[in-house]
């Protein structure tokens, strides 16, 4: 029954439970440059546009950015079926090492996530550390694989890659447990028992 029918028989339609599960995203990369020249990539408007939100043949057709705690920006990409919009909320800056912000991910407007960025000197070179926070669960390959993607496109940009980046996620583990969307397992007596998400670790 579509939720139209179900609707007009007086039913109300079941959510998918799939897009109340949220799953973290994390990935580490290495670049040959300082910390502050990665860190300001992420600020710089004129930076920012070739990598973030871009490709390679695409960079993106307006970006705006309010570099300041509690200021916002707003980063338009040119799509395949029309323009597709990312924005959200500065919640931590501080210069070259840390960088905290909101985003709301441009097909699931009711999901707001979080993402926090640490630049770690290494020698010459620094490490980044990026988290994805409350990614819903039916979205975190393609969140994930974006994220790879961008932080590849950051290097080229730079011209800073020393090696490509490499998730640190070894299996999806949701943030909260709902119990019904496994099957449940018998237990010894025969009786079935609640199945619940491994959280992470």
């Amino acid at each position: 029954m579509s939720i139209k029918s179900a609707a007009r028989a007086g039913n109300k339609p079941r959510l998918r439970r799939a897009t109340t599960l949220a799953a973290p995203i994390r990935v580490d990369v290495r670049y040959g440059a300082p910390p502050e020249r990665v860190f300001n990539a992420w600020l710089d408007r004129d930076v920012a546009r070739q990598w973030l939100f871009a490709t390679a043949t695409q960079p993106l057709a307006r970006i705006d950015i309010d570099a300041r705690c509690g200021g916002s920006f707003r980063l338009v990409e040119r799509g395949e079926f029309g323009d597709v919009e990312h924005h959200g909320e500065y919640v931590e800056i501080v210069a070259h090492r840390r960088l905290v912000f909101t985003l709301a991910l441009a097909d699931r407007l009711d999901a707001l996530t979080r993402v926090s960025v640490d630049v770690e000197t290494r020698g010459k070179d620094c490490a980044l550390f990026l988290a994805h926070e409350r990614v819903p669960f039916d979205m975190v390959y393609r969140t994930e694989t974006r994220w790879i993607g961008m932080l590849y496109g950051l290097g080229v940009t730079l011209g800073a890659l020393t090696r490509e980046p490499v998730s640190a996620r070894r299996s999806i583990s949701p943030d909260i447990v709902l119990p019904r969307l496994l099957p449940a397992r018998a237990s010894a007596r025969g009786r079935p028992q609640s199945s619940t998400y491994p959280r992470s670790h």
